[in-house]
């Protein structure tokens, strides 16, 4: 059976490290067979602010109505971004912010403590590229861009297991540990992971 898979580079930028790093892992699963789509957020046309909170959910945009369409259709979800001030960029927050809604992402009951995650049944690996070493991220700051991903959303409704590849020390890297690092990529969508 063939695997879906979206990849979300959630980079604003598009000719970044991350936008690379997404094409190559892009390349290798569609050369294992997968079937892949691909959002890159800077093509998206959306307001990121959710203005009103969950007091009253602002009707989406064809471009978020289309990312939920692709976040349902897949199996396994990639989400390539840079670590930016220990989290992850504004415009990958506010996506998030706008598609994954009560009904969608998430449903709460009102007998239930917990809500029902409605996002069950998917994988995800999350492509993360950031300037300081993990080991320092991780030991300072709790590595708090992947937690509050992680847990906080991706866990939250149901999705797991969750795998997480750094690029990191990326101001430091040259052309050639670049070029390493995109065929590692490629490989993972090779692998179909």
């Amino acid at each position: 059976m063939t695997k879906k898979i979206l990849i979300i580079n959630a980079h604003p930028y598009d000719q970044s490290l991350g936008t690379a790093i997404a094409s190559a892992y892009e390349k290798g699963a569609k050369e294992a067979g997968a079937e892949v789509k691909r959002i890159n957020l800077y093509d998206l046309k959306f307001d990121p602010i959710l203005h009103k909170g969950y007091h009253e959910i602002q009707e989406l945009e064809p471009d978020l109505k289309m990312a939920q369409e692709a976040i349902t259709w897949a199996e396994h979800l990639v989400f390539v971004y840079p670590i930016w001030w220990l989290n992850i960029p504004a415009l990958f927050k506010g996506f998030i912010d706008r598609i994954i809604l009560p009904g969608f992402g998430f449903k709460y009951a009102s007998s239930k403590l917990f809500p029902e995650k409605l996002l069950k049944n998917k994988s995800a690996r999350l492509l993360v590229t950031m300037d300081a070493p993990v080991w320092f991220n991780w030991l300072m700051y709790g590595n708090g861009g992947k937690s509050s991903l992680c847990g906080g959303v991706l866990g939250f409704c149901g999705v797991g297991p969750v795998c997480c590849t750094n690029f990191d020390k990326v101001k430091f890297r040259g052309p050639k540990e670049i070029e390493s690092w995109l065929k590692k990529a490629e490989q993972m969508g090779r692998r179909l992971k």
